[in-house]
């Protein structure tokens, strides 16, 4: 498994990197086909956050999936260990439900939304910060609730396979899901 260790405005000492590909590849192991894993460490320099001044990200491709948690502390290792933590939560809800669909029977075939996902900067005279490109493929809207929790968004936008048009899933107030879709 390969495992890629970065920090953001710092430098990741190496011992906390050994501790991170050691943690994480355990968590990627109930996996064969897991990608390459991304850990970024980042320090937030607003003193006013020294609660949660260290942060870490980690984003795994599994199952043709993209699973991403965050998560912040006092210092790094404590961060590590809470993201550790949520992975391991979210791996094994991906599984669960990889496993229940199998055992279903239903489509076997598993779309992602987020398989070539490319980022770009925005230009200059929009006042647009980032762009997001994907491939959008056909999913029911189980499977986008799914990815869309997996990515840890409150929205998410996906091809429907029932209609055969572009809709939005997206988080309301409550906790439960609603589904945008056009006439």
């Amino acid at each position: 498994m390969d495992v890629r260790v970065r920090g953001k405005g710092m430098s990741p000492s190496e011992d906390l990197r050994r501790l991170a590909e050691q943690k994480v590849a355990r968590s990627g192991r109930m996996f064969e086909d897991a990608g390459p894993i991304d850990v970024e460490f980042t320090d937030e320099p607003n003193p006013r956050q020294a609660g949660e001044r260290c942060r870490v990200e980690i984003t795994a491709r599994v199952a043709t999936h993209l699973v991403r948690v965050e998560a912040a502390g006092v210092d790094h290792r404590s961060a590590l260990d809470l993201a550790v933590d949520r992975l391991d939560r979210q791996l094994g809800r991906l599984k669960e439900r990889l496993v229940e669909r199998h055992r279903r029977g239903g489509d076997k075939q598993l779309n992602s939304a987020s398989a070539s996902v490319e980022e770009t900067g925005g230009a200059a005279d929009l006042p647009i910060e980032r762009v997001k490109r994907f491939d959008v493929k056909p999913m029911t809207p189980q499977e986008a609730a799914l990815q869309m929790e997996l990515l840890g968004h409150s929205f998410y936008l996906f091809l429907n396979a029932e209609s055969g048009r572009y809709s939005v899933l997206y988080r309301r107030r409550g906790g439960s899901l609603g589904l945008i879709e056009p006439q």
